[in-house]
């Protein structure tokens, strides 16, 4: 009779060992993993007011409690990786990613993988098409070193935008980017704001798709001193739902913006519905790209007689002229997450602030590996 040990984790700091056996029966008993040792608080692993020997110590009893994980990071965002490491007390993992003398993508992962539960980070900013290839090849590199599963945590999803047939002929690439993942072998996606979230439904595998509202609402009661008197705004008509659900939950008013376009990030004509005058008016939006539409709906608000406008969008990717019309428009402040990196958008403009993000993802991933629900994050930002 075959049979073998996987080590697993329980919530409350024992360890779960699980005979299994070929007839697909199992067996589980629960063992004291050191009754004496100190189970840590989450939320103070990293903390600036340890001592390094504290940090150290509470980071090998996290790895106890948290056996079998590695987490990777792909070239787009080292630092978002690393800010979700040091939340969970690991080490990134080692990788190698390079390019050839004709732009073939190589990567090397430098450590061992079998058996293990694998998390690559990779965002869909900056060079889009060559991090999505990279993140395809570190996936199917751990599966077919015997990764026992993969999750790639993909903050701003590429090709997102190119969700649907909207004319003749027309792809519908984020359907062809979810086939990608799962045929390189990824086994579950952990994503945020997707541009549609009827995206989820082209993957035959979970996805998780969290929301930055939380994080948004927290920002605005801490910086906004007038939240009160504001109007949520939408830039377009498809946003609505998104401005109505943080109207709701500020207790204040919306309203949103018709716009008509020529061409693809070409925007004709706005037209406001709502009323903004002496009031604080707050854009929303999942992303901006060129800024044409938001900085146009800003002059729209402040022509309506709007006292202040701020912008708050959860990926900034801010192509071409985008950040020359944020310097050049009506905003108080453009509020983005650090789903993309923005260090050297932050030193060509002075209206825009950062929110992190790192700690939705890192408790994101903390729930998925212990096998608990994920759904506070929908509605709660993690200490």
């Amino acid at each position: 009779l075959i049979h073998f040990y996987k080590r697993d984790l329980c919530p409350h700091g024992f360890t779960i060992e699980s005979s299994a056996y070929p007839e697909d029966c199992t067996r589980d008993r629960v063992v004291a993993d050191d009754a004496n040792s100190p189970v840590p608080d989450n939320n103070s692993i990293g903390s600036e007011n340890q001592s390094p020997k504290q940090q150290s110590d509470e980071s090998e009893l996290l790895k106890r409690r948290m056996p079998n994980i590695k987490v990777f990071s792909g070239s787009s965002h080292n630092d978002l990786t690393k800010k979700l490491c040091d939340r969970l007390g690991l080490q990134p993992g080692k990788v190698v990613t390079k390019k050839f003398a004709n732009l073939e993508t190589c990567v090397e992962i430098g450590e061992s993988v079998r058996g293990e539960d694998v998390y690559i980070v990779q965002t869909g900013g900056g060079e889009v098409n060559d991090n999505l290839m990279e993140l395809l090849i570190m996936i199917n590199a751990c599966k077919i070193a015997s990764a026992e599963r993969v999750t790639a945590v993909i903050p701003c999803y590429p090709y997102a935008r190119q969700d649907k047939k909207d004319k003749s002929r027309a792809p519908i690439s984020a359907k062809l980017v979810a086939n990608m993942l799962s045929v390189a072998g990824a086994d579950h996606i952990i994503t945020m704001d997707l541009h549609a979230s009827q995206i989820q439904g082209f993957f035959d595998i979970p996805v998780d798709n969290l929301y930055a509202e939380p994080a948004v609402l927290k920002w605005i009661k801490e910086n906004i001193e007038e939240w009160k008197n504001a109007i949520i705004v939408s830039p377009d008509a498809g946003g609505a739902k998104r401005v109505t659900s943080i109207a709701d939950r500020l207790n204040v008013e919306f309203a949103l913006i018709h716009k008509e376009r020529k061409r693809a990030n070409e925007v004709d004509r706005m037209v406001l519905v709502g009323d903004a005058r002496d009031k604080v008016a707050i854009l929303v939006d999942d992303m901006a790209d060129t800024c044409g539409t938001i900085c146009l709906a800003a002059d729209k608000l402040a022509e309506a007689g709007a006292r202040k406008i701020y912008a708050i969008l959860t990926h900034g990717i801010f192509s071409g002229p985008a950040l020359q019309r944020i310097n050049n428009s009506n905003f108080e402040a453009v509020v983005v997450t650090n789903s993309m990196p923005q260090e050297a958008h932050m030193k060509i403009c002075d209206k825009l602030r950062v929110i992190d993000v790192s700690m939705m993802f890192a408790e994101a991933v903390r729930r998925t590996h212990n096998g608990e629900s994920v759904s506070y994050l929908f509605s709660n930002v993690p200490y």
